[in-house]
């Protein structure tokens, strides 16, 4: 996978946590793949297509709060096709419970446990870390 291609919006939780959101099918493959932490949180819109989200807690030594895993699922929908749907079903999980099956598509995965949030999107520009 080329680096180029890789790209992701990152944003700071209300708690000091980083979220990271895919741009596109490499960058989700990246994100939920290559670059995650075990113990991060992985978001996705549930049955529809979408940027993977991860709350990167998973070495920053902060217990996650609720606030950080609802800015995380916000951004989930945000960033998907439900963005104009109102409230929405997010599946989140430790990373390391997502795989990827032999000859998936680029962007595809599966989650082998995960706990739903039903969130509104939210964009979260201020949040918005600058590169």
């Amino acid at each position: 996978m080329k680096e180029s291609k890789a790209r992701f919006r990152r944003f700071l939780s209300p708690q000091g946590i980083e979220i990271w959101v895919g741009q596109d099918e490499a960058s989700n493959d990246r994100l939920s793949l290559v670059l995650r932490h075990p113990n991060d949180l992985w978001f996705h819109v549930n049955g529809a297509p979408g940027s993977h989200v991860l709350l990167r807690c998973g070495d920053s030594g902060l217990a996650v709060d609720k606030s950080s895993i609802q800015m995380a699922a916000e951004l989930a929908v945000y960033y998907s096709k439900q963005k104009d749907g109102g409230k929405t079903p997010v599946h989140y999980c430790p990373a390391r419970e997502v795989g990827k099956e032999k000859g998936a598509k680029p962007g595809q995965v599966t989650i082998r446990q995960a706990l739903k949030l039903n969130v509104y999107p939210k964009e979260h520009s201020a949040a918005l870390i600058e590169d």
